[in-house]
């Protein structure tokens, strides 16, 4: 009973979550992830020196966007919206998946990358140190969803996702030191996760790696 009404209350949350307009999808000074990263890289490969592509969108990063957006006469602000977004990358800007919002899993994933080092803990579940399920009940709590407690538990919440249709801020699963998802972390993008590991602490990985990918079981997007 308790499973099936913390399942009921997160597919409320998200259904009030709806989706983002083009206005409110943005990258803004501070943001950090393999998207911004992304932006960097082009803006290196377009003349405009962003700095380090490392992902983290810094002053060097703005100033960057704003010589970019002085020259193709747009609104000279510094925030990568949908109109700076589709100029630099030659795309659209991702407005909605599956029904949570680019903001959430912007702050799912920087909330994530900012704890890179914290040990590993058994049983761990705060800053001091995390255990791989403690880590992302953590994270997610951060953007107002609650998770349960355990890796298989979470294996259960929200919908299944594909193979190949992985998106960031996806919880990815992998079988372990016991059969079925004994480990957890969170989909990055560009084939990494994050994850409490045992041996590296709070660290990123490839999912296709020999260790991970050999384990890995399935993905979940809540």
């Amino acid at each position: 009973m308790r499973k099936f009404f913390r399942v009921v209350v997160l597919s409320l949350f998200l259904a009030s979550a709806g989706t983002l307009t083009n206005a409110e999808a943005a990258y803004h000074q501070g943001d950090q992830g393999p998207d911004i990263a992304s932006i960097q890289a082009q803006l290196n490969a377009l003349g405009y020196s962003a700095g380090n592509a490392d992902g983290d969108f810094g002053q060097a990063t703005a100033r960057a966007v704003e010589r970019f957006q002085r020259d193709r006469g747009l609104a000279n602000d510094s925030v990568i919206g949908a109109e700076t977004y589709s100029a630099i990358m030659g795309r659209d800007i991702v407005v909605s998946r599956g029904g949570s919002s680019t903001s959430l899993v912007r702050r799912v994933v920087q909330a994530a990358m900012g704890y890179q080092g914290v040990p590993y803990v058994f049983g761990g579940t705060s800053p001091n140190g995390f255990d791989c399920s403690g880590f992302t009940r953590y994270i997610f709590a951060q953007a107002g969803i609650d998770l349960p407690r355990t890796a298989d538990a979470q294996y259960e919440v929200g919908q299944n996702v594909s193979n190949g249709g992985l998106q960031t801020g996806d919880l990815v699963y992998f079988s372990t030191y016991e059969a079925g998802a004994s480990h957890v972390g969170i989909y990055l993008g560009n084939g990494q996760f994050i994850s409490a590991t045992s041996s590296r602490g709070i660290a990123i990985a490839r999912m296709d790696s020999g260790y991970w990918g050999d384990r890995y079981i399935g993905a979940r997007r809540v």
